[in-house]
């Protein structure tokens, strides 16, 4: 009975390799968990310098996030962030801080506090969301 040359094992090995390269990417998302997890890092960074600069200048300070467009930016700051277009954004606020159904603020009081919010930004099944304390203002990323 005749076995099989390493030749051949290494070709099987290598067609399986190709195989898996083209089959695997088939059943994962479109977003990466990291890319995710950094939009939500991004946002998070976003909504603690609006609190920051909220107690350092001692007024009110807002973070605006443009749902439909996905991107943020902070109430003086000229710059601003895109998020990944690929990832879904829903903003849950107050009701007087939404400016139109896509565009809404999370605001930031002097003393550090805040009107609360969430941020959930998601892909599929997988979301993480940015919680805003609305008695402290501290940021929370959730799984």
């Amino acid at each position: 009975m005749r076995g099989l040359t390493l030749l051949e094992i290494l070709i099987v090995i290598a067609l399986m390799a190709i195989i898996a390269g083209f089959v695997i990417p088939m059943f994962s998302g479109p977003v990466s968990t990291s890319e995710l997890r950094a939009s939500a890092r991004q946002l998070a960074a976003g909504l603690r310098l609006a609190r920051s600069e909220a107690l350092a200048e001692r007024r009110e300070t807002f973070l605006v996030v443009d749902v439909a467009g996905k991107r943020f930016k902070v109430d003086r700051d000229p710059a601003e962030h895109n998020l990944s277009s690929k990832i879904d954004i829903k903003l849950f606020t107050a009701q007087n801080d939404l400016v139109s159904d896509s565009v809404g603020s999370i605001r930031f009081f002097p003393d550090g506090g805040s009107n609360g919010g969430r941020i959930t930004v998601a892909s599929g099944e997988r979301k993480f969301d940015v919680d805003v304390d609305w008695l402290t203002g501290r940021v929370a990323i959730l799984d």
